[in-house]
């Protein structure tokens, strides 16, 4: 399996630190709104990666953090006029509803931010005494950023050419050493939340919180370190560092990105009035077509949303789901229950489209490659198999199919949905209407149907129905 490694550039063959285990650590959002389509792209990327990971046959420690302390909750929370722990654990139960509609799997830990305190203030302590960190008079904590000799190395920014021409993204302060130093820990303003420490009331920055939950829940190496692409820097250099100057060892081994989201083919931001929550979303698709739309371009490429992609994720999405559909009805009624004739040589030659789903996979996660694959089998099973298959064929191909699209975490098996007594009722006279030859009154039925949204299928096997 090769995986692009941020830091190198270049794909590279995954081995992990300890044989058949991962230790895997993503960031999580911050939880001050519904989370929008933007932060869903790294929860679906991952939870994909992670899947994989399972199918092949390691043992996934899974970390991804909510970051529940930060100045957007603080200034929501002044705006309504309640505490932040309110904003955020109120926006972390909406989050989790929305994972759980796209399928996300739960992290094997889900750290909150203000609950790892205690950690944060003894790795801030431990770089302080080995002269990565200094105390400012007003309590502010910086790292010594040109002290740590490697800085640069995964965004492979010059710290010259930083401090030349990217004051922008610098935090400022007068009584840092360096402008490029970068906070640990701040104090207080009024009204904020806030934590006892040896060098003021404060909280801590933002970069800090992630080293600590990751050395805490996964240890002081890990094998993967993901986010989006805009977290590259500071944010995980700036990890990379304090990790490493306090721990004295490598931080993580490999560091995946997936790549920005675009509305329309421009940047999502509010003020374009192209900004999506995955709760809006959710009004017009099932999150299952949204999953499926992320994962048709590989995680690190730019991903255009837009209405009619959206449409064409759906329409692919239900050519799987309908031929799994169709395997489920076929098995229902099917004569023979063993395999027999050639059937056992269409099963073993639909094995091919596994191993092409797997080549896929191992090269980088290319999920888009690896749909390609699940659409091949769809028609290769569309193509052998009918009304005379058996029951054992049907059922192992529905196996086969509805294992790979676990793998991408794509449900084949449609939620059963009950008719009311009225429409039941229609389709029950429709029925009796075409055996009394009345075909007029069944097309009459089959539209008055068609309006409510009800699409009737006749086959040889009965009257299947969908919802439009």
């Amino acid at each position: 399996m090769k995986v692009y490694n941020t830091l190198s550039r270049k794909k590279e063959e995954f081995i992990p630190l300890e044989e058949g285990k991962v230790k895997m650590y993503v960031c999580g959002p911050t939880v001050y709104n519904l989370i929008h389509i933007g932060n869903a792209r790294p929860m679906i990327v991952f939870d994909t990666v992670r899947r994989y990971m399972e199918y092949k046959g390691y043992e996934v420690n899974f970390v991804s953090n909510f970051t529940d302390v930060d100045d957007k909750i603080i200034k929501k929370a002044v705006e309504e006029g309640v505490s932040a722990q309110e904003v955020s654990q109120r926006y972390i139960a909406e989050c989790k509803k929305d994972m759980a509609g796209m399928n996300v799997k739960p992290a094997t830990t889900h750290p909150l931010a203000t609950e790892e305190i205690d950690g944060m203030l003894e790795m801030i302590s431990m770089l302080i005494e080995k002269g990565y960190a200094y105390p400012a008079a007003d309590g502010t904590v910086y790292f010594r950023t040109r002290k740590f000799e490697e800085y640069g190395k995964l965004s492979h920014k010059n710290l010259d050419d930083l401090q030349a021409g990217h004051r922008d993204i610098k935090v400022t302060g007068e009584e840092k050493e360096d402008s490029l130093d970068f906070v640990l820990w701040k104090p207080k303003k009024e009204g904020e939340p806030y934590w006892e420490s040896p060098w003021c009331q404060g909280r801590p920055g933002w970069h800090i919180e992630c080293s600590v939950m990751s050395r805490k829940y996964l240890g002081e190496e890990i094998d993967i370190h993901a986010g989006g692409e805009d977290l590259i820097f500071p944010h995980h250099e700036n990890e990379i560092a304090q990790s490493e100057a306090c721990n004295g060892k490598l931080f993580a081994k490999y560091w995946l990105h997936n790549g920005f989201l675009n509305i329309d083919n421009k940047k999502m931001s509010k003020s374009l009035g192209n900004f999506f929550t995955v709760r809006e979303i959710s009004e017009k698709y099932d999150l299952q077509v949204l999953r499926f739309f992320m994962l048709s371009a590989h995680y690190r490429s730019p991903l255009n949303f837009s209405a009619d992609l959206m449409e064409a994720a759906k329409s692919g999405l239900d050519r799987i789901c309908n031929g799994a559909e169709n395997l489920k009805h076929l098995s229902k009624n099917a004569q023979a229950a063993q395999m027999q004739g050639t059937e056992q040589g269409l099963w073993e030659e639909s094995g091919a489209f596994v191993q092409k789903f797997e080549a896929a996979m191992d090269d980088d996660f290319n999920t888009a490659d690896g749909i390609s694959a699940i659409f091949e089998l769809v028609k290769y099973i569309n193509t052998n198999v009918d009304g005379n298959s058996s029951k054992e064929l049907l059922d192992r191909l529905y196996q086969r199919l509805s294992e790979l699209c676990n793998i991408l975490g794509i449900i084949v098996e449609r939620k059963e949905e009950i008719l009311d007594e009225e429409v039941e009722k229609l389709i029950e006279e429709r029925q009796a209407a075409r055996k009394e030859k009345n075909f007029a009154r069944a097309d009459e039925i089959r539209g008055m149907l068609l309006e409510q949204g009800i699409i009737l299928e006749d086959t040889r096997e009965g009257v299947k129905w969908k919802r439009a």
